[in-house]
């Protein structure tokens, strides 16, 4: 499945939208994780455990989406944008939408 950021795919024109697609994922802090994290800010550098949380996040919000897109008979999706928001204390949401489109 093609996802790109973009409103079209050079040398590609839209058939049909087949609408808006969606994956998301809420994640919460690991008690540990908060602790390595809280002695890291002290001496600084990468908050590693996060950053691999975030990026496993972001793959399955992504996967979901793209489920979605083939389950509608999409050939890509276009306008792809993430966003997060926090849900409650210590628990943020990873959500990416996108247009699932045909081409011609």
């Amino acid at each position: 499945m093609l996802v790109v950021t973009t409103p079209e795919v050079h040398g590609k024109k839209v058939k049909s939208v087949l609408g808006l697609v969606r994956g998301n994922t809420i994640r919460a802090k690991w008690f540990g994780r908060d602790i390595a994290a809280g002695l890291k800010q002290i001496v600084g550098g990468e908050l590693k455990g996060y950053t691999e949380m975030l990026t496993e996040a972001r793959e399955e919000a992504l996967q979901r989406m793209i489920k979605e897109a083939e389950e509608k008979g999409a050939d890509a999706i276009i306008s792809a944008r993430f966003t997060t928001s926090q849900v409650m204390p210590n628990a943020a949401e990873i959500l990416v939408y996108g247009t699932a489109v045909k081409f011609e």
